[in-house]
């Protein structure tokens, strides 16, 4: 998901950014702003993506607002006046909105986005990357190869490694942080406290799951950004 703030001194242009804003899918729409100040709290204490900011607003413009901030978000310029442009331009914007616009002039503007936001993300790595280990099994060293890892799951002081080809987990007592360490982002991610999953295997991801085949593996509120990244990769 590509989070956003839509700013706007205009009530009227707030609620039609916030509707379209909600029709995409790929974008999730974290608050609306008057004015550029409540913008900078919202950045302040937000992990933003992409701005719809007007440019003409009381106190601090949106092109003063986007010049202040060190490392800027995706913008989208969202305003009445067509001389502005170049100021966009010269500032790389990914678009400029020309009020009123339409849905499908929205939508243009957003996939521009979505294409630029996601050639900014890391390349996803993959298990065969991640180095093998051992784990301690019945006083016997079993060597967890992480290609083969399915997910991992916390049971208090232990934890159950699903293995491809395996017919039954294996079970070694270590902390889901410790394997966590083994086993690091971006192969492997936490969903859950109790959850680490193969980035690699997951075939389907619901509203507050993800499924490898026929399993399907909660995911919680505090992971849940873990999640909305791959859905943007």
């Amino acid at each position: 998901m590509i989070r956003c703030i839509a700013i706007d001194d205009e009530a009227l242009v707030r609620e039609l950014l916030e509707d379209n804003i909600r029709q995409v899918p790929f974008l999730q729409l974290v608050t609306t702003c008057k004015n550029a100040m409540e913008a900078l709290a919202v950045l302040q204490r937000e992990k933003i993506d992409l701005l719809f900011l007007d440019i003409q607003m009381p106190g601090i413009n949106g092109l003063q607002l986007l010049q202040s901030l060190p490392q800027p978000p995706l913008v989208i310029l969202v305003t009445a006046y067509e001389s502005y442009a170049l100021d966009g331009f010269n500032l790389q914007v990914v678009d400029y909105l020309l009020k009123p616009f339409c849905f499908e002039r929205f939508l243009k503007a957003c996939n521009r986005a979505s294409e630029l936001f996601r050639l900014k993300q890391p390349p996803v790595a993959t298990p065969q990357e991640v180095p093998a280990f051992f784990v301690n099994v019945e006083y016997t060293q079993v060597k967890i190869v992480p290609a083969h890892v399915i997910y991992i799951e916390a049971l208090k002081d232990y934890v159950k490694i699903h293995l491809l080809h395996h017919p039954k987990p294996i079970l070694t007592r270590m902390t889901l942080k410790a394997m966590e360490e083994k086993l690091p982002a971006p192969a492997f991610i936490r969903t859950h406290k109790s959850w680490l999953v193969a980035v690699d295997k997951i075939t389907t991801i619901k509203r507050d799951l993800v499924c490898i085949g026929d399993i399907e593996i909660p995911v919680s509120e505090f992971y849940k950004d873990n999640v909305n990244k791959l859905l943007n990769q």
